[in-house]
């Protein structure tokens, strides 16, 4: 199975999962955990073969901090006073 349809699958996966991964009662320690059980499980099944390239492992890269983002939030900036999403630095 090719990284970009494994991505896709993960992906369907975060979206299955949407509601219980955006709880705000829940604490972001325990909503993580789910994400690293199911959606890496998901996304690295039967990858103990794989031959990963920079561009791959870069890929991977993208998609798990996209999903850390979406499920984390927006954080409050005291500096400019506003809330703003988490953004790669």
């Amino acid at each position: 199975m090719p990284l970009q349809e494994r991505i896709e699958n993960a992906n369907k996966t975060y979206f299955i999962l949407q509601k219980f991964l955006k709880n705000k009662i829940m604490l972001k320690k325990l909503t993580l955990r789910p994400k690293n059980i199911i959606i890496n499980k998901t996304l690295t099944c039967a990858s103990e073969n794989w031959t990963l390239t920079k561009s791959d492992r870069k890929q991977l890269d993208i998609f798990e901090r996209k999903v850390c983002r979406r499920i984390l939030g927006p954080v409050y900036d005291n500096e400019k006073e506003n809330w703003r999403i988490l953004t790669n630095k």
